[in-house]
């Protein structure tokens, strides 16, 4: 699948981005990775790592400007589709700006890769997508039927679309290990609640769920990886013990417990060894036997959920992740 490809990475110098452009230059033979972001230093930043590498390329570029995302287009095989505005608290408070990236922007690459005949596109979609209480959510709930219904709309361009679905991604910018390692010299944590659950998840993990789905996707199929989930105050724990908990309260859009499928889409949902398969309910694509595979259906009523998931992920098992991923995450 990627073997002599060109791939274009929306958002590609995030921190799955940047996962995925070392994995597939580390361990795959693509001909090209083009990085398609907003934010030159960034870019600047990131290019530093690869100063002989051929492969690898830079694009200056806004998933809101389709004449850009057009041009960027011209001979790529593959899109994955990571750009997003994802901050649940700058979401609520600058809705307009999110719904530009998060909605118009998906719009943007649909089209695009139709026109350019782009062979596979997969998006990143987020457990906040399930249910959603926040904009964030609901802007990516939004993107996810988007890039759903776009199979339906490439007809003799061909081009498949696929949506993938995880949770708290361990180590990533902005999320709680590292945050909670920048502040535990402090004495204090600050815990919204100490109830709080979150699924876990590794970068490494998420891109191997993303080639996995370009590799078995017919189009339209919202793929979810089967994780552990873990307690706010366990991971604490684990990042900080010394450090005191400080309840502060739930934030704006934030939720208790995660949940990547809903009961609402258990008649559509399929299970498989490491990963669920929510099939589209348009067009009758979710009794297709070329999408649904060897997977099972699963119970009616069936949920998802950081709370009632039946894998835990141990302190051990964190503590044995952060000692390898210590310098990702600033401990050293």
């Amino acid at each position: 699948m990627i073997e002599n490809k060109t791939i274009l990475v929306t958002g590609g110098t995030g921190s799955f981005g940047q996962t995925f452009a070392s994995t597939l230059l580390k361990n795959y033979n693509p001909k090209k990775i083009i990085i398609f972001s907003r934010d030159e230093m960034k870019q600047w930043d990131m290019a530093k790592n690869y100063p002989n590498e051929s492969r690898i390329r830079f694009f200056i570029g806004d998933v809101r400007d389709k004449d850009r995302l057009m041009r960027a287009l011209d001979g790529v095989d593959l899109v994955v589709h990571a750009a997003a505005t994802k901050i649940v608290p700058t979401a609520e408070y600058n809705p307009f700006e999110c719904i530009k990236t998060n909605i118009l922007g998906a719009m943007n690459l649909i089209d695009a890769c139709i026109d350019k005949k782009i062979s596979k596109v997969v998006a990143l979609s987020t457990d906040k997508a399930s249910s959603p209480i926040n904009l964030y959510g609901a802007t990516k709930l939004a993107s996810d039927k988007l890039f759903v219904a776009g199979n339906a709309y490439s007809g003799e361009h061909g081009t498949k679309f696929g949506v993938v679905r995880y949770g708290n991604v361990m180590g990533s910018r902005g999320s709680v290990i590292p945050f909670f390692t920048s502040i535990k010299d402090s004495g204090t944590v600050p815990i919204t609640d100490d109830r709080m659950t979150r699924f876990m998840i590794s970068l490494e993990e998420g891109v191997d769920l993303v080639l996995n789905a370009f590799s078995d996707m017919e189009g339209g199929e919202i793929y979810v990886k089967k994780i552990p989930s873990m307690k706010v105050t366990d991971l604490a724990k684990v990042v900080a013990p010394e450090a005191k908990h400080e309840i502060v309260g739930i934030r704006p859009g934030e939720k208790l417990h995660e949940q990547m499928i809903g009961s609402e889409d258990a008649h559509f949902t399929y299970e498989y060894d490491d990963y669920f398969k929510i099939l589209p309910a348009i067009n009758s694509w979710d009794s297709d036997k070329k999408r649904i595979k060897n997977g099972k259906r699963v119970p009616e009523n069936f949920v998802y959920s950081s709370e009632n998931n039946p894998d835990w992920m141990s302190d051990e098992d964190l503590k044995d992740w952060i000692s390898n991923n210590s310098k990702k995450i600033g401990l050293i």
